[in-house]
């Protein structure tokens, strides 16, 4: 049988299956949306909600533009370097991913709270506190959204042909012309899927951003919260914010469709 052909039953039927697990919930949600008509709209032009978008793309984007700069010089670090306990580092880069999001929320409070490891500081020697801010919604997402970003660019940097490097060596280049002028660009599709990866995820967090920032009209109450907060009072409005965030993340698949899907 041809690899493009028709799947055999005992594999089409648990992917129909999967399929409609996945797609259900969404149709649900679009069909939920669909006949709202104009509340629809209304919900969506809310002060409370214009306010949540504007905090969520704010904080998202500086959240990425803070990742981009630290996450990539990791990822070559942990690509390109033998050092000891490398799979140790790897592992807590990438911990995040898989740590349930309202732990990392309390471990963020251990660390940058008033009382915490580093919050202490940070609050005697500038007078800077983190929890309850936007900066604290800031930091929740880079936490939780960075490791999305280095692991696509550890994979990108891996796949650099490494020949490119040398040649770029023997004619002179020093390692920070071959990385700006070599490395780097042959790496961009993996660092640009790696970045729209990262603010997707911060774009979308939710359980650090509650733990650590709370959720306060206009400071720190962003999409998903305001989704959250919604759903207990106006759930019309919740299926408008929810429709809005899965709007978003349709778009962030169709960006990476040619990078990872390939179609």
């Amino acid at each position: 049988m041809s690899a493009r052909g028709a799947p055999p039953w005992w594999l089409a039927l648990p992917a129909a299956l999967a399929l409609a697990l996945l797609a259900l919930p969404l149709a649900g949600l679009v069909a939920h949306a669909a006949g709202q008509g104009r509340a629809l709209l209304a919900d969506l032009a809310s002060p409370e909600a214009l306010a949540a978008l504007r905090l969520s793309l704010v904080c998202s984007l500086a959240a990425t533009a803070l990742a981009i700069p630290l996450g990539v010089p990791l990822a070559w670090v942990l690509a390109r370097c033998e050092f000891p306990g490398r799979r140790v580092v790897r592992a807590l880069v990438l911990l995040p991913m898989v740590l349930p999001p309202v732990v990392g929320g309390v471990a963020l409070l251990l660390a940058f709270g008033r009382r915490g490891i580093a919050g202490r500081w940070l609050e005697a020697a500038f007078g800077v506190s983190l929890p309850f801010t936007a900066g604290g919604v800031v930091l929740a997402e880079l936490f939780v959204a960075m490791p999305f970003l280095v692991a696509a660019a550890e994979a990108g940097f891996r796949q650099v042909d490494r020949r490119y490097e040398e040649a770029a060596a023997t004619l002179g280049a020093g390692r920070a012309v071959t990385l700006f002028r070599v490395t780097l660009p042959l790496a961009a599709p993996a660092l640009g899927a790696g970045a729209v990866l990262c603010w997707a995820r911060a774009l979308g967090e939710f359980g650090a951003t509650i733990t650590f920032a709370g959720s306060l009209p206009g400071v720190t109450r962003t999409m998903p919260l305001a989704v959250y907060q919604a759903l207990e009072t106006r759930p019309e409005a919740a299926v408008a914010l929810s429709l809005l965030l899965l709007a978003v993340s349709l778009g962030v698949l169709a960006a990476l469709r040619e990078r990872w899907l390939g179609a």
